[in-house]
């Protein structure tokens, strides 16, 4: 079946924007998704995978190494020539074992002719891509730990049964949960760069907009897919030109110092809210086509940024996001 067109993906735009941002630049941090059940969590991620362009990946690589890789890692990744392939989208199960998740020896190689042989996880089929991990609020909390220093360092390494091995694992880490079935560690929320709260949504039209749309989908996925093809083409070329102009991008000092003082005012734990904030406001800027990073850029996604590093207060029982908004109205008027 043809998957479900991101464009036709209607009322949940924070979410769309986070995915957006974490696509243009990785180094962003991930995206957190939290919200109801069947709010379009997954399809949108899965959505925004099969939108991407194919990248060029060595032939026969269990990485899918880029020329870069091939350089940096020639033990692992060998010296094949360069084809196109679809960019990864691998599911992480509940139920995954770290042998499973990081990689393992080679039984069956073993066995059969006694040589020890590194047999890739899934972090290796999820290089250059995204790895979606559905309520990773009851993933094993090493587990979760593991991919986070893998998904910040961009390198996996495996040392075990006698093994040495380390290859590339960029990836997009993309989680999403219930906070009815259980809140994620603070210090691991803390850990990804965007937060996205989603609910289901209160105004009826959308809700009729919604079911118009699966509708049309499940009755001919082919025929959708090609009426909603020319949207999401024009969101391919936003992301492309966005990678374009990123490097091209930098903040000025206003823009520091208003990042500054709104961490500052709404109590953020550490410096990393500081570094996201500035991270994605650049982001969504080269998205936008913008020429300089401003406040508006900085202000559209502060929620996202700052939402789950904010310490509670126990005599605010105001939510995170009202909190953030209301900072911004005090600082920026």
């Amino acid at each position: 079946m043809a998957r479900f067109p991101f464009s036709a993906i209607v009322g949940q735009d924070e979410m769309k924007q986070a995915l957006l941002i974490a696509a243009v630049d990785p180094s962003v941090g991930g995206v957190m998704v939290f919200g109801d059940r069947g709010t379009g969590k997954s399809t949108a991620a899965r959505a925004l995978a099969g939108l991407l362009p194919p990248i060029m990946a060595a032939d026969g690589c269990p990485y899918g190494a880029s020329k870069e890789d091939q350089a940096r890692y020639p033990d692992v990744c060998g010296r094949g020539k360069m084809v196109k392939r679809a960019v990864p989208f691998v599911d992480l199960p509940l139920g995954a074992t770290e042998d499973r998740v990081i990689g393992s020896l080679d039984l069956e190689r073993a066995l059969r002719s006694g040589e020890k042989a590194f047999e890739p996880g899934l972090l290796a089929k999820a290089h250059r891509g995204f790895l979606y991990i559905d309520e990773i609020n009851l993933l094993e909390d090493h587990l979760v730990d593991l991919l986070l220093d893998v998904a910040a360092s961009g390198e996996n390494v495996v040392e075990r049964e006698g093994l040495s091995v380390r290859h590339p694992a960029k990836f997009v880490l993309i989680g999403s949960g219930n906070p009815e079935e259980g809140e994620l560690r603070p210090q691991l929320l803390d850990r990804f760069g965007l937060s996205v709260e989603v609910r289901s949504p209160k105004d009826i039209e959308v809700r009729i907009e919604i079911m118009r749309l699966v509708a049309a989908n499940e009755a001919d996925p082919e025929g959708f897919a090609a009426r909603w093809a020319g949207e999401d083409e024009k969101t391919l070329k936003r992301i492309a030109r966005g990678k374009a102009r990123l490097a091209k991008l930098t903040a000025g000092e206003d823009v520091l110092r208003d990042a500054a003082e709104l961490c500052m005012a709404v109590g953020a734990d550490g410096l990393r809210g500081e570094l996201t904030l500035m991270r994605a406001a650049r982001a969504l800027a080269a998205l936008d086509g913008a020429r300089a990073v401003t406040r508006k850029h900085l202000i559209a996604i502060a929620p996202s940024a700052l939402r789950h590093r904010l310490r509670r207060d126990v005599l605010d029982e105001t939510g995170s996001t009202v909190r953030i908004m209301r900072a911004i109205d005090e600082l920026f008027g």
